[in-house]
């Protein structure tokens, strides 16, 4: 009686053991995609600090060019 009520806790014990197994494999494999968009949101991120530099420049270039072309002075023109 006593070896069945240690072969019952020993499976036991198994089937919580192989039920962590599953949920480790599980839990890596989540792991490895949210790497994957980890990377791929990085990529992303470097892309929109180009853009965002660019997007910069454009208005730095059109703000001297409407200052050139809007008058400011009292006869139109700058002094």
């Amino acid at each position: 009686m006593a070896d069945d009520a240690h072969e019952e806790r020993f499976r036991q014990h198994e089937a919580i053991m192989e039920g962590l197994a599953r949920m480790l494999a599980a839990q890596h494999a989540m792991n490895q995609r949210v790497e994957g968009f980890i990377q791929q949101q990085q990529g992303f991120n470097a892309r929109q600090v180009e853009i965002n530099a660019d997007v910069k420049t454009t208005l730095v270039r059109i703000e001297t060019l409407l200052a050139r072309m809007i008058p400011h002075g009292e006869n139109g023109r700058e002094a």
